[in-house]
């Protein structure tokens, strides 16, 4: 399968403190890939260095085999980024935030795509509200809509469903793996939510203080920790310092 995203050795240095530190994954096209970890552990950082915010201290980055930091706008149409964390302009109505994005990305028929993407994430009663008067899930919806706007090949979600009850989080799990195989495109996914991860990601990669310690399938992180779940896994991780190292299948 091709690579749409590969990190060799990545390492990121703020003064002395250590964000990451050769740090090698990869996600191919048609699979989610889950990056895990706690909070701190690197994981907004390498995102960050992946959409060409940031600059690595050391190793390479490649996105469609090109740099982020020399191709950033060729990239980024191709892209999108969705975050919990990251919200639009609180001012505007949600209708016009997505006419704003919609333009940016030069989004053909925008006026249908946005209806449908709208539809989608049950937001269409609420085109007319204004952004900074939603709640923390319709904000997150509202994210989704946009990220999906330029059909992007390769998406990057930080917490995709945090604040959704956990009716909307499923249709957005399901609605993930129904675009990932019928558009056939790359997903890189961050969430705290290990039964989430379970169900949505091929391939997990957990990392810790900025290092990959375990790469793998769901399965094969479980039986490797000899844990039932990857919640199991993740507490054994920051509690213990626990960790294998497996070699990225590139």
């Amino acid at each position: 399968m091709e690579d749409l995203v590969i990190t060799e050795n990545l390492g990121k240095n703020y003064g002395d403190a250590r964000a990451l530190e050769n740090l090698s994954l990869s996600v191919r096209r048609g699979e989610i890939v889950g990056l895990l970890g706690p909070n701190g552990a690197g994981k907004t950082t390498a995102i960050h260095i992946l959409l060409g915010l940031l600059s690595p201290s050391s190793g390479k980055a490649s996105v469609f085999g090109l740099s982020p930091l020399t191709h950033r706008h060729e990239i980024a149409a191709r892209l999108n980024f969705s975050s919990a964390y990251v919200q639009l302009p609180s001012n505007l109505k949600v209708l016009e935030n997505m006419n704003i994005f919609a333009r940016l990305y030069n989004v053909p028929d925008a006026k249908k795509k946005i209806a449908s993407l709208l539809d989608l994430m049950d937001m269409t009663s609420l085109s007319t509200r204004i952004t900074g008067a939603l709640s923390a899930g319709e904000k997150t919806r509202l994210n989704l809509c946009k990220c999906l706007l330029n059909d992007p090949e390769l998406l990057l979600l930080d917490e995709p469903t945090a604040s959704l009850d956990p009716e909307m989080a499923d249709n957005v799990r399901k609605l993930l793996k129904r675009i990932q195989k019928e558009r056939n495109i790359g997903i890189l996914y961050t969430s705290h939510n290990m039964p989430e991860v379970e169900e949505i990601c091929g391939r997990v990669y957990f990392i810790h203080e900025g290092r990959r310690i375990a790469e793998g399938s769901p399965a094969e992180i479980m039986q490797a920790f000899q844990s039932k779940t990857l919640e199991q896994v993740f507490i054994k991780i920051v509690r213990s310092g626990d960790f294998i190292v497996k070699e990225p299948r590139l």
